[in-house]
């Protein structure tokens, strides 16, 4: 697991309170999300502060720092997934956008270090 995992993975799942994400969201299609650069590109731009957001990015960029901090501890099963398909194909695939990403989300690298070990 990564400092950023749960970036994109959190369009799955939204904040119900403080104790859980609700999984509203569980269905999401990550495939066609990861297949439209405009889709990609705009869930980025939002995470960066680059463009507006949807109500889901809102949602998205309010909890993402419980998230990071607790592990995803209120993740389902689901959204952890969709969170480690999204992930991986940043990384693979978008590098750049992957490291402004753990630029303005882990900027000290504590997250990196605590989920890769």
């Amino acid at each position: 697991m990564n400092a950023v995992l749960m970036i994109l993975g959190l369009l799955a799942g939204m904040a119900l309170g403080q104790d859980q994400y609700t999984t509203k969201y569980d269905n999401i299609d990550v495939e066609a999300i990861i297949k439209n650069e405009r889709l990609l590109k705009n869930y980025v731009g939002c995470l960066l502060d680059n463009n507006p957001c949807t109500p889901e990015g809102t949602e998205l960029k309010k909890n993402l720092p419980d998230a990071l901090e607790t592990n995803c501890k209120s993740c389902s099963d689901i959204q952890k997934r969709i969170s480690d398909r999204l992930t991986h194909f940043l990384i693979d695939n978008r590098p750049d956008d992957w490291a402004l990403l753990e630029q303005k989300y882990d900027p000290t690298g504590s997250y990196k270090k605590q989920y890769l070990g």
